[in-house]
């Protein structure tokens, strides 16, 4: 399967959504297909061998709607609630009212002037000729969309809006020639507010993907490459894999690529959320869009075009948008068959106020009413442009939600289970204390110089922790020969100048020695022996100096981010491949409630699930790798990789640095956002519940009917817009 992203030119309500889906649906060939109203975008799956991206489009076309080409260079997301796109709406408003006003005018303070003409008074056909300007030219849009639809045995908003407008225009006519009142004006008006609505709803929603737009503007348009010794100033689109860029202070890096020559500080904060600048050095990999804030860097580029962290980025945010949450599905179906019930609901109200009420302009005004204050705009925006401002919101902190349904997913979670290695701790072993025994007075100073003196010319895990530990505390090393590495058991080696042999190991090195293990066998039953590995240092009269506890060390901000959690209610678990006594010791540490250890990679995901039987909804935090499948299987699953990882993730929500804070932050995020959506829902459909009635009993005109549409629409928008809040 293949996907492909289309952007939709024509589309002004969730039924165009609907349209365009039912049709792309019956395609033979696409697989699957979510159409987003709010975005103007398709998100479609399809078979290469069945179906081409140019047949694709021409569905699309043939459903009465554009095709509009992206603009590589601009990243021009949301196209339709582009700037070009919202001043055009704007004029057309300000236009619109220019020509309403003097209508609106003479409703109110009936200003008569000027003679009879044929018949009519000059401000009767001033009143026409404004109606007309208003309705058929800048209100043509409507019209055509209507028309085009009704041909294929179709309706959208503009269906409704033309109805109205056009009975109300023609039965305004009939009655300016009759010597009844007319209502010009109201045609006028509820064209005018319909845009004003438009242009509101157009402004709300680009300031709803504008955190993407500006992420997709953060590249570079230029780079210094070097050819021949010789630096050239070329496009980012000529370089290649394998191309010298030099970068200077506050550059851009343009592209992806490794340190070769010099160091720097860069801020990476476009891409993970974080204001404090990531020291880099040779060999060393960098981003594009990342800003060099000191240092000349040479750089090799290692990736172009989509493959590049930003390129990745953009895409799955723009997937997420383009995806549907599930509770977006209700609402589908009812802007679905909405229009077609609102004309028969309109129908119905001219017959009874016609039949009943013997009042022909009552009827028609009081259909009118239906017609226009039943658009389904509301409805079809609720979802898309709460999943726009929270994917947006996120990536701008470096969480990327990779569908819509990952809001909805945190609704309801109970339980959170961290996988220990590379989350909750560092992922890599540490010394975290240095014991000396007190028979020897050895001082733990000369413990750590032995042992680091030992290990240097080790590679093993353990050996390396006990060297960059020495390392860190300045110690200088000795140079040891006749050096002896023994799987299972540890190391030996000789000091060069004292001719001294040293060992580290483990209580079978000692027992191998030929050692009292007296000492030894008490510290592995100790408290040490719980929070890690025992290292122990033998000297050359085989004397057990001392030992290293050595540990995955616990994050820093691990603890704090327990807390931040449980107090939020949820129940915290740790799920690790480590024994049960390390574990504990950790989980103790952590005020973490429970802990699942020893178990393989391969079990973890079964350990997940009898958690889900067991009633509890599942958030699975881990590295995004190794537990692939208890990311899939959790309720909700949290990555929390490093840029690199992005594409390959199985999280519904990744984390672009690994910032353990972050995973707060994602979880509050998703319920603020689903919050929204909630809320936005309820509203929509709460407005033509209560808007419906009151508008087929005659308490609305037209004209309120048409400024209340215009207000559900962007209020929900706006009501979305709120999530930018904290």
């Amino acid at each position: 399967m293949k996907n492909i992203i289309i952007n939709i030119g024509g589309m002004t309500c969730a039924s165009c959504a609907q349209i365009n889906e039912r049709a792309l649906k019956k395609t033979v060939g696409i697989v699957d297909v979510a159409v987003n109203f709010a975005t103007k975008k398709a998100n479609i799956s399809f078979d290469p061998e069945k179906i081409t991206p140019k047949e694709i489009k021409k569905v699309i076309v043939k459903s009465g709607y554009k095709v509009m080409e992206m603009d590589e260079m601009e990243h021009s997301y949301h196209a339709g609630n582009g700037m070009h796109e919202i001043k055009k709406k704007r004029n057309l408003f300000f236009l619109s009212l220019g020509l309403s006003l003097p209508l609106a005018t003479q409703m109110i303070f009936e200003i008569e002037f000027g003679g009879m003409f044929y018949g009519q008074s000059l401000v009767m056909w001033i009143n026409l000729v404004l109606a007309t300007a208003v309705v058929f030219i800048l209100g043509f849009q409507f019209h055509q969309s209507a028309v085009l639809k009704a041909l294929r045995l179709e309706s959208n908003m503009d269906t409704l809006v033309s109805i109205g407008t056009l009975a109300a225009y023609f039965y305004s006519i009939y009655a300016m020639f009759s010597g009844r009142e007319g209502y010009f004006e109201s045609a006028a008006i509820i064209i005018t507010l319909i845009l004003l609505g438009k242009y509101f709803e157009a402004k709300a929603t680009g300031q709803a993907g504008a955190a993407l737009r500006a992420l997709a503007q953060l590249s570079a348009k230029n780079a210094h490459r070097i050819v021949d010794g010789k630096e050239i100033e070329v496009s980012v689109d000529e370089l290649k894999v394998g191309d010298t860029i030099i970068v200077r202070p506050s550059e851009k890096v343009p592209l992806d690529g490794k340190i070769i020559d010099g160091s720097s500080a860069l801020d990476e904060s476009m891409l993970t959320g974080e204001s404090m600048p990531v020291e880099k050095k040779i060999g060393d990999k960098v981003f594009g869009a990342t800003i060099n804030q000191n240092g000349v860097l040479k750089i090799e580029v290692t990736e172009i075009g989509e493959g590049t962290v930003l390129a990745q980025i953009i895409k799955t945010v723009e997937e997420a948008q383009g995806s549907k949450a599930p509770i977006q599905k209700l609402a589908d179906k009812v802007s679905g068959i909405f229009v077609p019930v609102v004309i028969s609901i309109a129908v119905l109200t001219f017959l009874g106020w016609y039949f009943f009420g013997g009042n022909l302009s009552i009827a028609i005004i009081n259909a009118v009413a239906v017609l226009v204050i039943a658009c389904p705009c509301a409805l079809g925006l609720a979802t898309p442009t709460a999943i726009m401002v929270g994917t947006g919101r996120g990536a701008k902190n470096g969480i990327l939600f990779k569908t819509g349904d990952s809001f909805e997913r945190a609704k309801n979670i109970t339980t959170i289970v961290f996988d220990k290695t590379g989350t909750l701790t560092e992922g890599k072993p540490a010394v975290i204390k240095i014991v000396a025994n007190d028979e020897y007075g050895v001082p733990v100073e000369k413990i750590l110089k032995l042992g680091a003196s030992v290990a240097q010319n080790s590679e093993h895990p353990l050996s390396k922790a006990i060297k960059e530990y020495a390392k860190d505390q300045k110690i200088e090393l000795k140079i040891f020969t006749n050096f002896d590495e023994q799987k299972g058991l540890g190391a030996t080696a000789k000091c060069e100048d004292h001719k001294m042999p040293v060992a580290i190991g483990n209580i079978k090195m000692i027992k191998k020695l030929k050692l009292d293990v007296s000492w030894a066998n008490e510290v592995i039953e100790s408290d040490d022996a719980k929070q890690g590995t025992i290292v122990f240092v033998i000297h050359h009269n085989k004397e057990v100096f001392g030992y290293f506890v050595i540990a995955d060390e616990i994050r820093e901000e691990s603890k704090y981010l327990i807390t931040k959690l449980k107090k939020d209610g949820l129940k915290i678990a740790m799920i690790t491949g480590d024994n049960k006594i390390t574990a504990v010791a950790v989980a103790n540490q952590l005020g973490i409630d429970s802990v699942i250890a020893e178990v393989l990679p391969a079990e973890k995901s079964a350990e997940v699930k009898k958690l889900q039987v067991s009633g509890k909804k599942i958030v699975f935090v881990g590295d995004g790798i190794n537990d692939a499948p208890s990311l899939v299987q959790a309720d909700l699953g949290i990555a929390v990789g490093n840029a690199t990882d992005i594409a390959k993730e199985a999280g519904q929500i990744i984390l672009v640095k690994n910032d353990v804070m972050k995973i707060y932050d994602a979880i509050t995020l998703s319920k603020r956002t689903f919050g929204a959506i909630k809320q936005n829902l309820f509203w929509a459909f709460a407005y033509n519940v209560i808007a419906i009635p009151l508008a087929i009993s005659g308490v609305l005109s037209p004209m309120i009917a048409a400024a209340a549409m215009a207000f559900s629409s962007t209020s929900v928008v706006l009501n979305s817009l709120r999530i930018n809040r904290k």
